[in-house]
Parts: C-alpha cells; structure tokens; sequence
C-alpha cells in the first residue's frame, strides 16, 4: 500500500488565507503531502497587517501535538509563529519524542521591522529549539536577530548560514536574499557545502505570506523523502511561481498563489 505523506504546521492562523497555518495547508494539499496543523496564536490579521491576537496556552498547545503524533503519523513538520517562552518550552520537550526533520521558519521580526518576540523568548528559541532543526530558513532581518550580525552582501549570507549552524547547532540554514537588492537568491549551507538557489526576481507588491509558503514547500518535499538541497530546490520553483500569478486582493500586500501550478490555471495565465 503507498505511503501517505504526512506534514505538520505549528504556528499562529491568518484569517485573509494567505499566511500562517492556512498558507501552509493550502500548500501541503497542492504538492500532495496530507497536512495537519496545531495553533499556537489565533491572529486577526488581513494583508494589510495585523490587528489582534490571542496566545493558546502552552497546555492546550500541548494536547493538540500529543493528539496528533499519539495517533497519526508526521513525516516532516515546520514552525511558524511561536509567540513566547512557554510555548516554545513545551514544543521543544515534545520534539524529543518526534523522529521527524523539523523546518523552522524563525517568525521573529514583522514587515514593519519591529520585533514580534522578545529577546528572552528570541534567546530560547536559538538555545533550544534551533539545535533541534534540520532546517532554518531566516530571511534578512530574521537573519540579523539570529546572528547579532547586519546582513548586506551576499558574503554576509553564506557567512551567516554557517553561524546558523556551526555555532547555533541547526541542521542546516538557508538564508533568503529576497530583502537584499540584486539577485534574487538565498543559500543553503548543511554544514557540509553551501548551495545557491537563484531566481527571477519578480516585482509584485504581492507577497503575503511567502516566507509560510516557502518553508511549507521545503516541508512537504521532506515528507515525501526529498533529500534538503533538493527539497529547497522545488521548493523555491513553488513559490516563485506563486509570487508570479499571486492575487491582487485586498488593501495591502496581496497573497501569493498556492495554485499557481495547476497545469490549466498556469496554462490559462501565461
């Protein structure tokens, strides 16, 4: 009988379907891997930022991973929002019960630049959570906080990239360019070789939710047994392709496309 690949979510929700726990399942169904979710914050928030949040707590959190991996199973998993200490704590202790690699999309710093997390609750996540990784994926400002380094060349990528992961302890990292200017590459090293993922750099001002999507890819390709570097190959095809036909929706920053591959919406569009 063939494998089920099973993905796992645990972050905050996005009420406008474009980031968050709701972009991460819409991609899990589109590169075929079943997806599951646990929620860590309900956020109203829309694209054009957000307006309220409630934080689950760290026990209710809790019953929602243990009834997911005491009854299905998780082939790859990732993080989004995790809002504090407490949450985190108990997601680290149930990671030690879990063989799965373990994506972690370090939400840490908002579009606005301002910090989402404390730097206590920041601390923990770098001592505790990120050595439980198998992939890191910052983009600049996120880079910055995990490196204490400003970030402004390419160099400063790949040199960050190796931080992540010989003096933080992640699996790997792959650090994404796409708030630099120039080329539109991020680069992934695995503690072994740094690999570059170059794409077109496309103008939209429609980019909600693409560091969710992005990770998402790299997750559900792990399920399925991708090794990494090929995984985040795939993956950065998804979402370039999902920022190319992303929607022109609502007031601010519109989502970008998780369908976009669909043969006959992608035919109907080129």
């Amino acid at each position: 009988m063939r494998r089920v690949s099973c993905a796992l979510t645990i972050a905050g929700t996005d009420p406008s379907g474009g980031a968050g726990i709701q972009a991460d399942l819409k991609t899990f169904q589109e590169l075929k891997s079943y997806g599951m979710s646990v929620v860590t914050s309900v956020v109203s928030q829309n694209t054009t930022g957000v307006k309220d949040v409630h934080h689950l707590s760290e026990n209710f959190i809790l019953s929602q991973l243990k009834a997911i991996s005491e009854d299905m199973p998780v082939h790859a998993l990732k993080t989004g929002m995790i809002a504090n200490k407490n949450m985190m704590k108990v997601i680290s202790e149930w990671l030690d019960e879990v063989d799965a690699p373990y994506v972690m999309d370090p939400v840490m710093v908002a579009q606005s630049g301002d910090p989402l997390i404390e730097k206590e609750d920041q601390r923990y996540l770098k001592e505790y959570l990120v050595p439980k990784t198998a992939l890191v994926t910052p983009n600049i400002p996120e880079t910055e906080v995990l490196v204490g380094e400003v970030i402004e060349t390419e160099a400063d990528m790949k040199e960050a990239a190796e931080v992540i992961v010989q003096d933080l302890g992640a699996g790997a990292a792959l650090v994404k360019g796409g708030h630099l200017n120039g080329r539109a590459v991020d680069f992934l090293y695995d503690g072994g070789r740094v690999y570059e993922f170059e794409s077109e750099r496309i103008d939209s001002p429609n980019t909600h939710g693409t560091g969710c999507t992005y990770s998402a890819a790299i997750t559900a390709y792990l399920s399925q047994g991708h090794a990494l570097p090929q995984a985040v190959k795939e993956a950065k095809y998804f979402v370039t392709e999902a920022i190319r036909h992303s929607f022109h929706l609502g007031k601010g920053s519109g989502p970008t496309n998780h369908f976009a591959l669909r043969e006959e919406v992608f035919n109907q569009w080129l």
